[in-house]
């Protein structure tokens, strides 16, 4: 079973992240920052790997960050050397009047292309600035290539959920295996 767990403890916060690639999509998110709880359920549902989440901290922000820190090592630590998985994903996802793409390459490089396009300053217990953060600090820690961006939309709340599902079914294709592949899925020989 390709699965991690990680604990992150410092003078703000307290988390602790399960994953399994190879799970059903089922999450449990126990966390005080609600739409980033949401978020990451709905990052669990359509990428299909289980996700575990039990984090408190001081602030929102933090609480947000040390997430991300730790779903993304938890992914990548799930990866192991990476043999025989696709390495590559994308996906564009409507929902209602928003449109939104995604593209990822767990190539061991982090880097980060976002633009969501969103209007106002949060979305729920959410500012708009910590979204753009634990989307950038996953990506980072999962050390994975992330290019998402919303197309077009009307409403906040739809354009980041949409980006986020987009996400999800991008990691799910570049996590899975491939039966074709042997090894490791690059000419270098390693990710």
């Amino acid at each position: 079973m390709r699965s991690a767990e990680l604990s992150r403890k410092t003078k703000e916060t307290n988390v602790y992240v399960r994953v399994n690639l190879d799970g059903s999509g089922r999450a449990e998110v126990e966390m005080d920052a609600a739409f980033c709880a949401h978020m990451v359920t709905s990052l669990a549902a359509h990428s299909l790997i289980d996700v575990t989440v039990r984090a408190e901290g001081d602030l929102k922000h933090h609480l947000t960050e040390d997430v991300a820190i730790c779903l993304g090592r938890a992914i990548r630590e799930a990866l192991g050397d990476a043999s025989g998985i696709r390495r590559f994903g994308y996906a564009t996802v409507p929902m209602d009047c928003s449109l939104a793409s995604a593209a990822i390459d767990l190539s061991g490089r982090p880097y980060s292309k976002i633009d969501l396009k969103i209007e106002g300053g949060a979305i729920e217990d959410m500012p708009r600035e910590d979204i753009y953060h634990f989307l950038e600090t996953l990506a980072t820690s999962l050390k994975a290539n992330v290019h998402l961006w919303v197309h077009y939309g009307v409403n906040d709340h739809h354009k980041v959920e949409a980006a986020f599902k987009a996400l999800a079914l991008s990691l799910r294709q570049a996590v899975s295996l491939d039966p074709r592949r042997k090894g490791i899925p690059s000419s270098k020989g390693v990710i």
